[in-house]
């Protein structure tokens, strides 16, 4: 659903959801970033060094979603 359809008080819930996604996509990264390093550490680079950061790299695309719903908050004085 477009973000501009949406009433204040949806855009704040949505807002509030988004904030602890991101904490808990953040815990996530550090811990595919750490199997990454552990991987590397102990057996060199392969498979499970590469295949972790696959998945910070989607997680951090999720970000973009974020900064928009922030944007629009801004936009409308809600933040």
């Amino acid at each position: 659903m477009e973000q501009k359809e949406l009433t204040n008080q949806e855009l704040l819930d949505n807002y509030k959801k988004a904030k602890i996604n991101r904490i808990v996509n953040a815990v996530i990264i550090g811990a595919f970033i750490g199997v990454a390093a552990y991987s590397t550490f102990k057996n060199g680079l392969g498979f499970f060094t590469f295949f972790p950061l696959f998945f910070v790299y989607l997680l951090f695309k999720n970000n973009k979603d974020f900064k928009m719903l922030e944007k629009e908050l801004k936009s409308r004085n809600l933040l």
